[in-house]
């Protein structure tokens, strides 16, 4: 199976208490050795990748202002530029994928193309980019426009700024640079070519200005579940991160996505489908349902609205607490929401039961055992067609991932069901070696 770590360069993850958790450091997501610490655990537990998720703008749509978000330290409270930090953090491990968000929405192809092949010339081959198109009129805001784009059109701006970044950064053949001081020549021009691509959205002339990185481009990582963000995960996407509460939808989610991959000239092979879970690991399983316990009574119902407001650009604050939620449209993450009113309705959740279950994880499915217990839990995942590995999301930090590394890493290993040692020089050979 394939493991990758989810983290925010801030203050939570899909656990939005993780900042008042007692065993999280008060403050040491603002400083390099917190993330050290974590990503060399990770590397110590042979994950293939730790990705930052990312956003552009503090949390403003719950009440039309940011008191709620701030106040209460939502998942968009604090968060920090995920590709400097990538730098530092390449420095300190050898093998582990290092991946960071950008949005399609708010950069521009030949700026984030230079980001991610410098990233991966400084890794040696271990960049990935996590593919957004941002839906929150707080982004927005901070770019100087009216309104966000419609949710169509930002994957039609998407798929054109993969068409330009994918050109730059295969503008350079890999023996291009030639570095012949006896002859005085740098590069052999011949193998560097403009793309001059004039498009829709973008008109680049090119060529990228920073020889082929080691991997010719960071792998692509994306997170769409509606069908049209299906249908770009499935032509652009080399690992596919989701979130679904229950096996059933896994497998779903899973079975439609890997259906779409013909389409586009793919295999299924070709895509990595990768869902979210958070353990809790201790040697008994009392043990470990105390720390579930201990977690989810810090969890806020209004924290959780307020990023709920956030993911889906609605401003949830005009709806009654104590009903259940509307079916209403939403211009955000419109196949998540999708997944929160069928739970609602099955479970027959109130607004308030929504936000607190979206506070202690974002629907993230909770896993509560021994390592043994655990290592089951993952096993069936995939047994059943629901996963090729899993996303590993922290309740606190940064020690939040010893546990799973400690105690789940040897018993999946033990058992033949992970890798024993990294395989391949780049993140792209680890992600096909199997």
């Amino acid at each position: 199976m394939h493991l990758a770590a989810f983290l925010i360069a801030g203050n939570a993850a899909h656990s939005q208490a993780l900042w008042r958790h007692p065993a999280s450091q008060p403050g040491g997501f603002l400083t390099l050795d917190y993330y050290r610490h974590i990503a060399q655990t990770l590397e110590r537990g042979k994950f293939d990748l730790l990705f930052f998720a990312d956003r552009l703008a503090v949390s403003t749509r719950y009440g039309g202002n940011h008191h709620y978000g701030a106040a209460f330290g939502d998942q968009d409270a604090t968060r920090m530029d995920p590709v400097p930090l990538l730098g530092a953090l390449a420095a300190v491990t050898q093998h582990i994928g290092l991946g960071a968000t950008r949005s399609t929405t708010y950069s521009q192809p030949y700026s984030l193309a230079r980001e991610f092949s410098t990233l991966d010339h400084l890794s040696a081959g271990r960049a990935a980019w996590n593919v957004v198109t941002s839906v929150n009129q707080g982004e927005a805001d901070n770019f100087g426009l009216r309104e966000t784009l419609a949710h169509d059109a930002r994957y039609d701006r998407a798929d054109e700024f993969l068409e330009v970044t994918h050109k730059l950064w295969q503008s350079w053949q890999p023996d291009a640079l030639l570095l012949d001081a006896e002859q005085r020549r740098y590069a052999d021009a011949g193998k560097i070519a403009a793309i001059d691509h004039k498009g829709a959205h973008f008109n680049v002339r090119g060529p990228l200005n920073i020889p082929s990185s080691p991997q010719r481009g960071p792998v692509i990582i994306q997170a769409g579940s509606s069908h049209r963000g299906q249908d770009f995960a499935a032509r652009w996407s080399e690992v596919v991160f989701n979130i679904q509460p229950d096996l059933p939808r896994m497998q779903r989610f899973y079975q439609d996505l890997k259906g779409r991959a013909a389409k586009f000239g793919r295999a299924p092979s070709d895509i990595k489908i990768l869902t979210a879970v958070m353990p809790f690991v201790a040697a008994t399983r009392e043990a470990a349902k105390a720390l579930q316990a201990q977690h989810n009574a810090l969890a806020e119902p209004l924290v959780g609205l307020s990023t709920l407001s956030s993911h889906m650009n609605v401003d949830f604050s005009e709806y009654a607490l104590d009903a259940p939620i509307e079916d209403i449209q939403v211009a955000g993450m419109q196949g998540l929401f999708a997944v929160i009113r069928e739970i609602s309705a099955e479970r027959r959740l109130t607004l308030a039961d929504v936000g607190r279950l979206y506070a202690t994880g974002v629907l993230v499915p909770q896993i509560a055992g021994t390592a043994a217990d655990v290592a089951d839990y993952l096993e069936h995942i995939i047994a059943q067609g629901g996963a090729d590995g899993f996303v590993i999301s922290p309740v606190h930090l940064p020690s939040g991932f010893d546990a799973f590394v400690d105690l789940v890493i040897p018993e999946l290993q033990s058992r033949g069901s992970f890798r024993r040692d990294y395989a391949g020089r780049h993140l792209r050979d680890l992600l096909t070696a199997n």
